[in-house]
C-alpha cells in the first residue's frame, strides 16, 4: 500500500509541474498586453515599456516561467527602487489592479467556495446514493419510475435556470428567505445559513439526480451477480448483502465521480456564486475577466486544476482501499 501511494504522489507532483507550465504558457500566448493593462491611468509608450521590464515580460517565456515557479518557493520582487513590490513566498503572482498578492486574494475567497462545495457535496452524495439504492431495490415499481423520472428532470435542468427559479419563488414571491447577503459563519451563523441554504439545495438537487441514476445502474448490475445470490442463500441479512457486498462492489464509479465533482466545486461554482452573490473563487474569476487581471486568472486556474489532480490522487487511494487488486497495478 505504501509503495502504491508513493507512486501516485510522485505522479501527482509531475502532473502539477506540467500543469503549471501549460497554464503559464497558454496565458502568456494571449493577445492581451499585460504591461498596458497594468500601467495605471497614464499610459505612455515609455511607461508601458518600463512596466513590461518590471513585470519581466521582456524575457523569454521560459525565463518568465522560471521566475514564476521560483516565486512559489522564494518569493519575488517586481521592479526596483522605491516603486518595487515584494511578493512573499509562496507567491502566485501580484495583482496590480487590486495591489495585493494573488494568493491572498484566493485565500480570502476560498472559504466561501469550500463552504458551498462541502455543504452541497454532503447533501447530494448522501441523497443521491440512498435514492439510487432504493430505486434499484424497487426496480420496475412506481417508486423506481417516480425517482428515475424526477432524476432525469433534475439532471436536465441548467444550474442558472434552476437557481433563478428558486430565487424568484423562495425569496421574491413567497419571501421565505431574505435576499442573499453572505456573512462568515463565525460572525453571523443565522445569516450564513440563510444565504447558503438555497445554493446548497440547488447544487444538491442537480448533482443528486446524476448520482441517483449512477447508483441505480451500478446496484442493478451488481445485484445480478452470482456472489450476491450466494450471500442471500447463506441467510445473510439483506442490510449486510446490500451495504457490505453489493454497494461496495459498485462504489468505484461513484467514488470517481464524487472526487472529481467535489474538486470542480472547490474550483468555484461560477454561475451559482454569481446568482447568489457569493464572494467565492468563481466570482473572483469573473471579476478578473471583466476587469482584466491575468495574474489572478492564472492563479485561480492553477488552484482549480490542482484541486482536480489532488482529487484524482485521493480517488486512486480510495480505489486501493475498496479493491485491494488495484494496489498491484
Amino acid at each position: 500500500m505504501g509503495a502504491y501511494v508513493l507512486r501516485r504522489v510522485l505522479i501527482m507532483l509531475l502532473l502539477l509541474l506540467l500543469l503549471s507550465f501549460a497554464v503559464f504558457v497558454l496565458f502568456s500566448l494571449l493577445p492581451a498586453d499585460v504591461a498596458r493593462l497594468t500601467c495605471g491611468k497614464i499610459c505612455t509608450d515609455q511607461t508601458i515599456e518600463l512596466n513590461r521590464i518590471r513585470l519581466g515580460l521582456d524575457k523569454s517565456v521560459f525565463e518568465q516561467y522560471w521566475l514564476f515557479l521560483s516565486a512559489i518557493f522564494v518569493g519575488r520582487t517586481y521592479g526596483v527602487g522605491e516603486g518595487a513590490v515584494v511578493c512573499e513566498a509562496p507567491c502566485l503572482g501580484w495583482s496590480f489592479t487590486k495591489s495585493e498578492p494573488v494568493l491572498e486574494l484566493i485565500l480570502d475567497r476560498l472559504p466561501t467556495t469550500i463552504f458551498l462545495a462541502l455543504g452541497a457535496f454532503v447533501l447530494f452524495l448522501i441523497g443521491g446514493v440512498l435514492l439510487g439504492i432504493y430505486s434499484a431495490l424497487r426496480r420496475g415499481g412506481w417508486q423506481d419510475k417516480a425517482i428515475t423520472g424526477v432524476a432525469l428532470v433534475g439532471y436536465s435542468l441548467p444550474s442558472f435556470f434552476f437557481g433563478l427559479v428558486v430565487i424568484y419563488f423562495v425569496i421574491i414571491r413567497w419571501q421565505i428567505l431574505p435576499f442573499p447577503r453572505y456573512e462568515h459563519p463565525w460572525d453571523d451563523p443565522v445569516q450564513f445559513v440563510q444565504t447558503m441554504i438555497l445554493p446548497w439545495l440547488v447544487l444538491a438537487i442537480l448533482y443528486a439526480a446524476f448520482y441517483t441514476r449512477l447508483t441505480r445502474s451500478q446496484m442493478l448490475e451488481t445485484l445480478g451477480d452470482d456472489y450476491i445470490r450466494t450471500a442471500r442463500a447463506k441467510g445473510l441479512p439483506e442490510r449486510t448483502v446490500i451495504g457490505k457486498h453489493a454497494l461496495r462492489a459498485g462504489l468505484t464509479p461513484i467514488v470517481t465521480a464524487a472526487g472529481l465533482d467535489l474538486a470542480g466545486l472547490l474550483g468555484g461554482a461560477i454561475i451559482l456564486e454569481a446568482i447568489f452573490s457569493l464572494p467565492g473563487l468563481g466570482s473572483l474569476a469573473i471579476s478578473s475577466v471583466t476587469n482584466p487581471d491575468q495574474s489572478i486568472l492564472v492563479g485561480v486556474t492553477l488552484i482549480t486544476a490542482t484541486f482536480v489532480i489532488i482529487a484524482n490522487l485521493v480517488v486512486d487511494i480510495l480505489y486501493a482501499y475498496i479493491d485491494p487488486r488495484v494496489r498491484a497495478s
